[in-house]
């Protein structure tokens, strides 16, 4: 009876800013992850997805029985280029009758598949692609541990990750079924035996960084003769980023203080002064600094960086990193210049972060400060977020409401309150700071699809990328709804025109002279 079965290989490869051209759903008393509305001459159609197909592995991951939100997390997590096993709808349909096991089922598919799509040239829909990339992922231990096995195949060199835990650490770092283990933390393991590469594992702890190359990744740079290295791999699934900020400079300077710290050589960011330009700009106590104006500095003295710092008259641009951040990326042994660097690429690798994965349109970029004056019943709006997911989003805004006539829209993604960025503080903390401000509030928002462009490229958002100001027009009479899963949302606005908060003074080129230094650092400047 299963003999009649026949699950088929999709390799969806897409190009940005476009996606994969179909949507992924769930439908009430429908089982199985649907593939829908798939749209003519996009990368799915090409690949041959089908309407009502049903998805029974992501790039060799059993997901038939996963949550929705797995299953496009996992697609999510793939980049550019993913590979479905699907099996259509009716023959799911009999196979669910018959009680079949899908999962043993789409393995033996899956592996013959695997022997017969062998080819070195880097092609995807009959069409020419971008090379292939090794692949650096970051896995955080879980009380299960890390979520995968590890095997050898004959004649093949190295070890090879498989039987991934849907749900574990690696399937969640962006690890593919059976790919290739190439480095641990930056050393190479091709030629380690089995049993030190589960000691190296074991001994990195509860953190460890793989460099993985898949079967089309080792074909192609096996054919060019090229070497596999986290030189040449691809940093779009590391979880941590680096921060880009532009800083303006304010009458009396940036707003912190630059401290080279003498055991381990970073120029550290501290005391960042509330409401200074730095802090307007996404600066954090204790960022690390990497680069100034482009420039590494990196075996910088400190009044070099100060100096580079003054360079450009009235604003600076910082990379900077968390403590966090700064650690993961020293773990795979290179610089987070390198994501900066990368990330200036025209094609940054994302997928949909909802289960749409439809193909984008041309949108306006541009965030937006909306004004509104509290009406009798609120301002019109609810404040939501995603859990274990970042950025809050508006919903259910009232046409006719003071956020509604403000500008606000359904969707829109919440930078600032009040003139203060928002993007990191928890949900309740924001809810708090809205309803402690009053009858007046200044919110800077932006769409779905432009809060994606900029953290796609790693731009910080800022009130100066803003389109001209939505009016407080009319005080509103639509509630501020309040449903369990929501938050009312009761704020106020110090004026983003009233005078600034104080700032530090001007920066100097040296510790010792009038930019004042602190006693309690050999390195410490105001900047």
């Amino acid at each position: 009876m299963t003999s009649v079965l026949q699950p088929r290989e999709c390799q969806v490869t897409k190009t940005p800013p476009k996606s994969y051209g179909f949507y992924l759903r769930v439908e009430k008393d429908t089982a199985g992850h649907i593939v829908r509305s798939v749209q003519k001459d996009s990368p799915a159609e090409k690949a041959g997805l089908k309407d009502g197909d049903r998805v029974l592995r992501v790039n060799g991951v059993f997901v038939d029985k996963e949550e929705h939100a797995q299953v496009v997390e996992i697609v999510k997590n793939s980049g550019n280029s993913v590979v479905f096993l699907v099996l259509d709808e009716a023959s799911y349909q009999k196979a669910e009758k018959e009680g079949v096991n899908l999962e043993e089922l789409s393995q033996k598919v899956s592996r013959g598949q695997q022997q017969e799509q062998r080819s070195p040239t880097p092609t995807a829909n009959g069409a020419i692609t971008a090379a292939p990339q090794p692949r650096l992922c970051y896995l955080v231990r879980e009380e299960k541990g890390y979520g995968f096995s590890l095997k050898s195949t004959e004649g093949q060199k190295g070890l090879f990750l498989t039987e991934l835990s849907p749900q574990g650490a690696a399937a969640k770092a962006g690890v593919q079924n059976n790919d290739r283990l190439i480095e641990i933390n930056g050393k190479n393991v091709e030629n380690d035996t089995h049993e030190e590469v589960v000691e190296k594992v074991k001994e990195s702890g509860n953190h460890v960084m793989f460099l993985l190359a898949n079967e089309e990744t080792d074909q192609y740079y096996t054919s060019q003769k090229m070497v596999l290295s986290r030189e040449s791999a691809s940093l779009r699934l590391l979880p941590l980023k680096p921060r880009l900020t532009e800083i303006q400079k304010g009458k009396n300077g940036y707003g912190f203080y630059l401290r080279l710290e003498q055991n381990t050589g970073d120029h550290i960011i501290k005391d960042v002064n509330s409401g200074s330009p730095a802090a307007k700009a996404g600066l954090k106590d204790n960022d690390i600094l990497v680069a100034v104006n482009g420039k590494k500095v990196d075996g910088l003295d400190h009044e070099s960086v100060v100096e580079e710092i003054k360079q450009l008259e009235g604003k600076t641009t910082l990379l900077v990193v968390d403590k966090e951040t700064d650690a993961m990326y020293k773990l795979a042994q290179i610089s987070p210049c390198s994501y900066f660097y990368k990330s200036q690429d025209p094609t940054p690798a994302k997928t949909e972060e909802r289960a749409e994965l439809h193909a984008e349109q041309k949108v306006n970029h541009k965030p937006r400060i909306c004004k509104m004056v509290k009406g009798p019943n609120g301002f019109g709006f609810s404040l939501n977020m995603i859990k274990n997911k970042p950025g809050l989003f508006i919903n259910e805004v009232q046409s006719h409401g003071p956020a509604g006539t403000a500008g606000v829209e359904n969707d829109d993604y919440l930078v600032e309150v009040n003139g203060t960025n928002v993007m990191d503080e928890t949900y309740e903390r924001v809810v708090a700071r809205i309803r402690e401000s009053g009858d007046r509030l200044t919110l800077l928002v932006c769409s779905r699809d432009a809060y994606k462009y900029f953290q796609d490229r790693n731009i910080p958002i800022t009130a100066s990328m803003a389109a001209p100001v939505h009016g407080m027009n009319l005080p509103a009479h639509e509630p501020l709804h309040e449903p369990p899963a929501h938050t009312e949302n009761h704020p106020s606005e110090p004026d983003r025109n009233s005078p600034e908060p104080r700032e530090r003074a001007s920066s100097s080129s040296s510790s010792h002279s009038a930019a004042s230094t602190r006693a309690d650092s050999d390195d410490d400047t105001k900047l």
